[in-house]
């Protein structure tokens, strides 16, 4: 299953991501975004292209009905999605892999910082994707892309 995370895109109505971005997320299976959308009109132009699971994040305040978590299943691997502003723990890290302490899960993507991070932490890959469009202080734009094959994960980011 091949999977396009993004987060912290951060779109205004009119706005859109960039062509780069959209050439490769015609080859998803699914799509994962971990908040801060802004405008909702993001979530229809995506679902054209496969199936979407969303958070709101802390930017995210149009009455759209987004979860503050999701968890998504892809065969044996289990995924939690979470923006990462709200909870225990001094990181947006800490506090994304908390929100699932109780309800474990392999995957952690999370968002809120517009940092790049691929990582393991005590057996949960933590995977945020960066931005697409807001990349604050990072050298580069990034999303993320995900493999999951028979329990196996290949997580990667992508850089423009």
């Amino acid at each position: 299953m091949k999977i396009a995370v993004l987060s912290d895109t951060h779109l205004r109505l009119g706005k859109t991501l960039p062509r780069f971005v959209w050439e490769h997320l015609e080859e998803a299976d699914l799509i994962i975004h971990a908040g801060d959308l802004v405008h909702k009109e993001i979530l229809d132009e995506l679902s054209l292209l496969a199936p979407v699971k969303a958070v709101c994040g802390n930017c995210d305040d149009w009455d759209v009905n987004l979860p503050s978590q999701e968890w998504v299943e892809c065969g044996s691997l289990k995924i939690g999605i979470i923006h990462g502003h709200q909870g225990k723990g001094q990181t947006t890290m800490e506090r994304a892999y908390n929100a699932f302490v109780s309800n474990p899960v392999d995957i952690v993507v999370f968002g809120h910082s517009h940092t790049p991070a691929l990582m393991w932490h005590q057996g949960v890959l933590m995977f945020n994707p960066g931005s697409p469009t807001d990349k604050r202080r990072e050298p580069q734009y990034s999303f993320g892309w995900m493999v999951l094959q028979e329990g196996s994960i290949n997580a990667k980011h992508i850089y423009f």
